[in-house]
């Protein structure tokens, strides 16, 4: 097949991978209408769910990936002078230059070619192409000049992602006080080097504080000195690759009912987004190549294995998606957390993926949290230490 994939972010790149790998014969190429040298973003976040998935999938580019990430154990929440530690796990962070450069080299080893600096407008300007993978984000053009029934939603807070040259060694949930409200930051390594730094607010305090009316470079200095108590003199860069700036935005939920339209099929941010405040992004988009790649083996039709790729996908994060949901709205509704205790505040953060977190008053929420966590641990215990069942004989 000849197969266009538009758009060289993880899932566009990744699904050049996969086509090559289960059929060298594919004529692939991935089009990206950045230049080689933009990367846009800063770091990235996965589990070791999805380094299993990678190893499974492409071993090759797996054991690179490995080899380039930095790894943390522990979230931490701190607010007021004080600091409450998360129940953690192993996460990984790379930076997302980095990650894209493993994945295009080995595109590129496999025969994939990429044109970068290629704009692709619609899908009439591959007609060449038996398979259009349409990759290219939540602006997807693809998207757009086709049938897909999308929806879009708009959240309520504002955030922009901005990097430090400060080193979070652990995940930081990061809370700092304003004279307009509370600003708050998510912090972590993705190198030997750097940070990611998003800071977020509720619209209030961003108009109160004036950032409405000022360009990034005049918005720094203001957040370098509401969050100076972390930050102990290092700097927040809004500088992204290619000389861009980073922005205010508000999150844009984009879903999709249908997720392929004839010959072009949907992947990454453009067949779905979840809030950043779960930290899924990379994650969903590797698993929507890893899915779209499954699909097309066998002996069914273009069209049959496309409608099984979004039927199942979707079945597959429809919980991810609604835990992102109430991740958002719980960050939303931040003013009803932050006069509590940091521990109480850190358990209901650490539940807030949680439906009944959304719908409970905080201290109703962390009180049955607390509860069920207390009778979750004595049941542990009674199973641990339970008398064993006696041996009954065979005759």
């Amino acid at each position: 097949m000849r197969i266009a994939c538009v758009g060289g972010g993880p899932a566009g790149l990744y699904s050049s991978v996969l086509m090559k790998l289960r059929d060298p014969g594919h004529d692939v190429c991935v089009y990206e209408r950045n230049s080689a040298d933009t990367a846009p973003g800063w770091g990235v976040t996965f589990s070791e769910d999805l380094l299993r998935e990678l190893r499974r999938s492409d071993p090759e580019s797996a054991r690179q990936i490995r080899e380039a990430v930095i790894c943390w154990q522990e979230q931490v929440l701190e607010i007021r002078g004080a600091k409450d530690v998360l129940r953690g796990g192993e996460v990984y962070n790379i930076s997302r230059a980095r990650l894209l450069e493993i994945l295009t080299t080995r595109a590129r080893d496999l025969g994939v070619r990429i044109e970068h600096g290629k704009e692709v407008g619609a899908p009439a300007d591959l007609a060449d192409a038996d398979l259009i993978v349409a990759a290219d984000g939540i602006n997807s053009r693809m998207r757009q000049a086709e049938r897909f029934n999308t929806t879009e939603t708009t959240g309520r807070n504002k955030h922009i992602w901005l990097g430090s040259d400060k080193l979070f060694t652990e995940f930081g949930y990061l809370f700092a006080p304003s004279d307009k409200g509370w600003l708050w930051a998510y912090a972590y390594a993705f190198n030997d080097k750097n940070s990611t730094f998003i800071v977020e607010c509720t619209p209030e305090t961003w108009a109160g504080l004036g950032f409405g009316g000022m360009s990034t470079d005049e918005a720094l200095p203001i957040l370098e000195r509401i969050f100076a108590d972390y930050l102990d003199g290092h700097r927040l860069v809004g500088t992204l690759g290619g000389g861009g700036k980073a922005r205010w935005a508000n999150f844009r939920t984009i879903s999709n009912e249908q997720w392929h339209s004839g010959k072009v099929v949907l992947a990454g941010d453009s067949a779905r987004t979840a809030n950043f405040t779960i930290g899924m992004g990379t994650t969903l988009a590797i698993g929507d190549a890893i899915a779209l790649a499954e699909s097309l083996d066998g002996s069914a039709g273009l069209d049959a294995a496309l409608t099984r790729y979004g039927k199942t996908r979707q079945a597959e994060i429809a919980r991810v998606l609604a835990e992102a949901r109430f991740s958002e709205r719980w960050f939303e509704n931040i003013d009803q957390y932050v006069d509590l205790k940091p521990r109480q505040m850190g358990e209901l953060l650490w539940a807030r993926r949680s439906p009944l977190m959304a719908s409970l008053p905080p201290r109703v929420g962390y009180a049955l949290h607390h509860a069920k966590g207390r009778l979750a641990s004595l049941g542990e215990l009674r199973a641990r230490f339970r008398p064993a069942e006696p041996v009954q004989n065979a005759g």
